[in-house]
């Protein structure tokens, strides 16, 4: 029965975090159709992918066991966020974007490889396990903990405009689901980001329930300060847009199974 439950939930957080994976598509369309990324930052995706690499190769049998829906899930966000990096780089506003964002793709690419490496060539039995465990917690943990600029913003301007509700929800099942998961298979690695995914996915909630009925920004008491409020909410339209809140709100949240998610926004 143990074992049924473990498949079920296993299965929720891979369709959850799918939709945390696919949220930035309407993003990426504006990019192709203006054929420029704008002020969009490639910096969430590239964070993705590294938790996606990371969360995929943990899943997979000779490192953990039993863990093989962590691997289908985070294998296909790795495909996704691969594509919307390509397309970072090809719509790059200029040379010094495109630049930076190959230098991340570097470290990204690096981190991976020095992980696969050592696990492969140094560690066997459960030290592979725990020194992957660990690696692909941090940046679990990292991934989940994006939306909190967002909430901030929440709670300054009282408004929830730039934390969809539905976004909001999906980043607190997907972290629910996997931290059941988790703890049907006594996985430290997965409970634990997880674990604070879903706290911040209720917190999110939490914060649209109290400001629900406030789908703009709040009125400002001053001019100064209705100037710096709009500035930042401005702001905050672009980096809404370009994070995976699931990534957390996308992000993921994307990311969404830990060792996600806006992001995954996200796994």
């Amino acid at each position: 029965m143990e074992h049924i439950a473990r498949f079920f939930f296993g299965v929720s957080g891979n369709v959850i975090a799918l939709f945390l994976f696919l949220s930035p598509v309407v993003t990426f369309w504006r990019v192709i159709r203006k054929r420029s990324t704008e002020d969009f930052s490639g910096v969430p995706y590239n964070m993705t992918l590294l938790n996606c690499l990371l969360s995929a190769w943990y899943g997979l049998p000779f490192v953990s066991p039993n863990n093989i829906l962590v691997s289908t899930i985070n294998g296909t966000g790795s495909v996704i966020e691969a594509i919307y990096v390509v397309i970072f780089l090809i719509f790059a506003v200029d040379r010094r974007a495109r630049l930076s964002m190959l230098g991340l793709l570097g470290i990204v690419a690096s981190i991976f490889t020095t992980v696969v490496l050592v696990s492969l060539l140094a560690l066997h039995g459960n030290a592979r396990k725990v020194f992957c465990g660990l690696a692909a917690t941090i940046f679990s943990i990292c991934m989940y903990a994006s939306p909190l600029s967002i909430m901030r913003l929440v709670i300054k301007t009282k408004s929830v405009e730039f934390m969809p509700f539905l976004l909001s929800l999906a980043v607190f099942l997907c972290g629910t689901s996997w931290f059941i998961y988790g703890l049907l298979g006594r996985d430290p690695f997965i409970i634990i980001p997880n674990g604070c995914g879903s706290f911040l996915g209720l917190m999110q909630l939490i914060l649209y329930a109290i400001y629900r009925k406030n789908k703009g920004p709040a009125a400002p008491a001053g001019k100064g300060e209705a100037a710096a409020a709009a500035a930042e909410v401005e702001d905050t339209k672009k980096v809404a847009a370009a994070v995976e809140l699931a990534d957390a709100t996308t992000n993921k949240a994307a990311d969404a199974v830990g060792g996600d998610g806006k992001v995954a926004s996200q796994v």
